[in-house]
């Protein structure tokens, strides 16, 4: 077989069969689409040539993607194994930045990979695979201004006709969300979606842009009429059905939430998958906050987070397991995965990007999570003042993170920390001041100053915004 070919953007593949080539792009497109058939192509790369640079490159990456522990130690061994015989080899430069960018993601340095593939992008900008990766290691570490500007910076170098252009367009849109840009976020995911209508990511993005502006009747319409597009048969599937459940939550349908939470999130036949666990315990938890039963739910999803047995690898999804053992008032639990990072902290390697993550935002936030479930709100509120500004540093969206937000704000309202509590309010409501959950919670601060009129006030702002939501919800 020839020793190297050309995908289809003109970059030389080492090693890399035809038939190769061909099931790498398969594995690409799956990727892009966040279907599970991106493992199997991506396997058939390497039957087709073990040796093959990207191959192993990509298996490496889809071991990484999912934030599983287990899953990345064994793509480490295998790419271990793959760069030991490669070292004689002549990789490219731009294969070489991304066996750089692989090796640092594999031994935790998730900051240093995004550099390195950041700088292949400037190089290389129709590299669909360091953009897609890049994208996704911007979400996990936060980083809202390279989650827009990655893609931004790369789009203009692609021709509009290209067969990944949409996939960029809805990268490009969940980049303009994170990073307060509403409106085009919302245009340019339409647009993506317009495109491929199965791309998940872009409608994720336009899912955020609805949430962010408080246009949950939209979000809700807008999901309802593409069902068939994104409800399954893919890895996002179970996140847009909570963000479904979010806006459902604001629109004040409490019982269509747990309806969906039974049926899709967190049920018998669940995988336990962390980024499926973590939205299911996210959805619980502004349940808790709002003082309405989950019932057994709790212990079920515990149980499940127990299950699991996790390392210290994420911090973001510590944080969800301990929303699960403080619900499920299994504080044993939660303080002994509190006391495993801590003691973790003094023994692990500095240049892991999960030390800065736990020990300056991961563990203040669980600590907290438990002082609020044992009713020690102002300890809450004093846990969390410090780091409210740098949640972002430990990964995920303003939807995901704005649970722990919600949390500081409960706590205040619970500990009678009424000036911080104002404080909080303000900067909800004059950030985003179509938001039922805002308002209801500047009624309960009324009550609490005697200001009867104000309180009655915010009540009727808060319904007449859900009010649009619920009748969607009512079709």
């Amino acid at each position: 077989m020839p020793r190297t070919v050309r995908d289809r953007h003109g970059h030389v593949m080492s090693e890399t069969s035809a038939e190769a080539l061909s099931h790498y792009e398969d594995a690409l497109r799956e990727l892009l689409f966040f279907r599970g058939a991106v493992a199997t192509a991506s396997q058939a790369v390497l039957q087709a040539a073990p040796k093959s640079v990207m191959g192993n490159v990509l298996a490496a990456y889809l071991g990484l993607l999912g934030t599983e522990e287990k899953e990345a130690t064994a793509a480490k061994a295998a790419f271990t194994r793959f760069t030991d015989c490669v070292r004689a080899g002549r990789p490219t430069d731009r294969e070489r930045m991304h066996l750089a960018a692989a090796s640092s993601w594999l031994d935790g340095d998730i900051h240093r990979a995004g550099h390195v593939l950041g700088e292949l992008t400037v190089a290389f900008p129709r590299d669909a695979l360091a953009l897609a990766v890049g994208h996704q290691i911007d979400f996990l570490t936060g980083d809202a201004a390279r989650l827009r500007d990655r893609v931004g910076g790369a789009l203009t170098a692609w021709p509009e006709d290209d067969p990944h252009y949409g996939h960029l367009l809805g990268m490009y849109a969940f980049g303009l969300e994170e990073s307060g840009h509403y409106t085009r976020s919302e245009e340019t995911g339409l647009a993506a979606v317009e495109r491929n209508p199965r791309d998940v990511w872009g409608i994720h993005a336009v899912v955020h842009s609805y949430e962010m502006r408080g246009q949950f009747a939209e979000g809700i319409r807008f999901l309802d009429a593409r069902m068939e597009d994104w409800a399954s048969g893919n890895y996002l599937n179970v996140h847009n059905w909570w963000h479904y459940c979010l806006y459902a939550l604001e629109s004040g349908d409490t019982d269509r939430a747990l309806e969906i939470y039974d049926a899709v999130l967190h049920h018998e036949e669940s995988p336990g998958l962390a980024m499926e666990l973590l939205d299911a315990s996210a959805l619980l938890w502004r349940l808790l906050l709002a003082d309405r039963g989950a019932g057994p739910r709790w212990d079920r999803l515990a149980d499940a987070w127990a299950a699991r047995q996790d390392p210290p690898y994420y911090a973001f999804n510590d944080v969800h397991a301990v929303m699960a053992y403080v619900g499920a008032d299994r504080i044993a639990d939660a303080e002994r995965l509190v006391e495993e990072r801590a003691a973790w902290l003094v023994r692990a390697r500095p240049q892991l990007s999960n030390v800065a993550m736990t020990a300056e935002v991961g563990l203040p936030v669980c600590r907290a999570l438990i002082a609020y479930g044992q009713g020690r709100y102002g300890q809450a509120v004093d846990l969390l003042t410090p780091v409210r500004h740098r949640l972002n540093t430990f990964g995920g969206s303003h939807a995901q993170r704005d649970a722990v937000q919600k949390t500081l704000l409960e706590a205040a309202l619970r500990a009678g920390r009424d000036d911080t509590a104002r404080t909080l309010l303000s900067e909800r409501i004059s950030l985003r001041p179509v938001c039922p959950y805002n308002w209801l919670a500047q009624a309960r601060l009324a009550d609490r100053l005697g200001e009867a009129a104000k309180a009655a006030a915010a009540r009727a702002r808060a319904a007449e915004q859900a009010a649009a939501g619920a009748a969607a919800l009512a079709r």
